[in-house]
């Protein structure tokens, strides 16, 4: 019995850690892509989350890039630093394997991004995962 708890411990811990990645990102000149972090969507899952660890940054639009397996991505909910209300955006997008998604125009000037999380329903049966990039620019 004592195994059987600490192995279902193990497994919820690393569930945890696969559903949150934060990234901190890199320095960059207004107009070019940054890299924010990125997710193994899978099958067993519905939403994941990429939190933007400070110092925090203004982005303007984002786009996901998707390698492994295609996937359907909902909607977003896109929360700023400032704590102010949740910023959810319909997206009813399909990114193809090694495709990314259009470009998406995010609310306001001044705020700093804290965290995205996406619905997403995996499309792919054999693979059992789709791996998910996030891309901001100020």
């Amino acid at each position: 019995m004592k195994h059987l708890t600490v192995l279902l411990t193990f497994c919820f811990f690393a569930i945890q850690a696969n559903a949150q990645k934060v990234v901190q990102p890199k320095s960059g000149a207004v107009g070019q892509w940054r890299f924010l972090g990125t997710v193994s969507a899978q099958t067993v899952k519905d939403h994941d989350i990429i939190v933007v660890a400070g110092p925090y940054d203004y982005f303007r639009r984002l786009k996901f890039k998707v390698t492994d397996s295609p996937i359907e991505m909902a909607y977003i909910l896109v929360r700023y630093q400032d704590g102010g209300a949740p910023e959810r955006i319909e997206t009813r997008f399909n990114i193809p394997q090694g495709g990314e998604s259009r470009v998406i125009d995010i609310r306001g000037t001044k705020r700093k991004l804290k965290s995205v999380e996406f619905w997403y329903r995996d499309k792919v049966i054999l693979n059992g995962k789709a791996d998910v990039s996030l891309f901001g620019m100020k």
